[in-house]
């Protein structure tokens, strides 16, 4: 039965977390988001392109999917799925399900042919709802890097980075570390096209008085 309940619980965060925001707020535009910039359907290429409210709108709408999954889909799944005695023990190992699969939705959404978003908000979202403190410390780490480097990306990997220490440090759960760690890695090589164009000095800063640059 608590395979079952895991099952479902995987299946529903991934559907939720498969919402392409950016994608449908570009097409109630009447943009393709996918074709403009970067490419890439999350909140920085929403901002540039299609101007601060809808970013901001897509980035709270990728974070708060993400706290969704874990606070309300795991939860109440697993509490009527499993055993009364078990949803207490189970029900940490449902959410950190949930939050596995929510981001692995937005990253690679089955109405897109599999190709999404970077995660990082769908990831805040979900260790909002996990671990508050440790996406705390990681949201503190990239506004400082972005001040500093105005790079998106880069303070997105480093946010990546820090996340993962930062559980480690604040959280008693093996399981969450192991699983924030490989979400970290996902998140980095997400990225690694900017990576490429960070290492050949193409990648563009963050204007805030202009659209039309790509990350």
């Amino acid at each position: 039965m608590e395979i079952i309940a895991y099952l479902v619980v995987a299946l529903a965060a991934y559907l939720l977390g498969s919402i392409p925001t950016g994608y449908l707020v570009g097409l109630a535009k009447g943009v393709d988001i996918r074709t403009v910039g970067s490419g890439n359907i999350g909140a920085t290429n929403v901002f540039r392109f299609l101007g601060k409210p809808a970013g901001i709108f897509v980035l709270l709408m990728d974070a708060l999917k993400g706290w969704f999954a874990v606070r309300i889909v795991a939860l109440w799944l697993a509490a009527r799925l499993l055993p009364a005695e078990a949803v207490e023990e189970s029900g940490e190992v449902a959410a950190i399900l949930a939050a596995l699969f929510a981001v692995l939705g937005h990253n690679y959404t089955c109405w897109l042919k599999f190709k999404g978003g970077k995660g990082i908000a769908t990831s805040a979202g979900v260790y909002l709802a996990l671990a508050p403190l440790a996406v705390g410390i990681a949201l503190a780490t990239w506004i400082i890097v972005f001040l500093l480097t105005r790079y998106v990306s880069v303070a997105s990997i480093a946010a990546a980075v820090a996340l993962p220490v930062a559980v480690w440090f604040t959280s008693h759960s093996l399981l969450l570390g192991i699983v924030t760690t490989a979400l970290g890695a996902l998140a980095i090589y997400k990225h690694r096209t900017n990576i490429q164009r960070l290492l050949a000095g193409t990648e563009h800063r963050f204007n805030f008085k202009r659209k039309g640059k790509t990350t």
